[in-house]
């Protein structure tokens, strides 16, 4: 089992609807053509420094990811996460997405989780 997180780069002013139709879109394969959001570059190199999703170590006892490597598009990330994978992944993933100002969408029930300085 496994369980999907996505995080999104996407404007101060959209809301938690705009994050899912922009996911709605990804799911269709309609992704930007446009050079990689910086803050993604950012959140995806933080993150496969602590727990990569390529090379050896991406499939060894103990990663976190159910299914590597990770989808990245320019404009968002979606990780797929082993169900046992610790706590602390998950932490790690929330601040790393706050610090970056990127929404962090859960697939299982569509909660859009805002970056804690986007007001809405």
């Amino acid at each position: 089992m496994s369980f999907d997180l996505v995080v999104w780069a996407l404007n101060n002013t959209d809301t938690p609807d705009d994050v899912r139709a922009a996911n709605d879109r990804c799911v269709r394969g309609e992704h930007p053509q446009r050079p990689a959001d910086p803050r993604v570059v950012a959140f995806y190199d933080a993150l496969t420094s602590h727990y990569p999703d390529r090379g050896p170590r991406a499939t060894e006892s103990g990663s976190p990811w159910a299914g590597t490597p990770l989808h990245a598009a320019a404009d968002h990330i979606q990780m797929r996460l082993d169900e046992a994978c610790p706590d602390t992944v998950l932490e790690t993933i929330e601040r790393l997405a706050g610090e970056h100002g990127l929404d962090l969408l859960d697939l299982q029930d569509g909660t859009v989780y805002p970056p804690p300085v986007k007001l809405r």
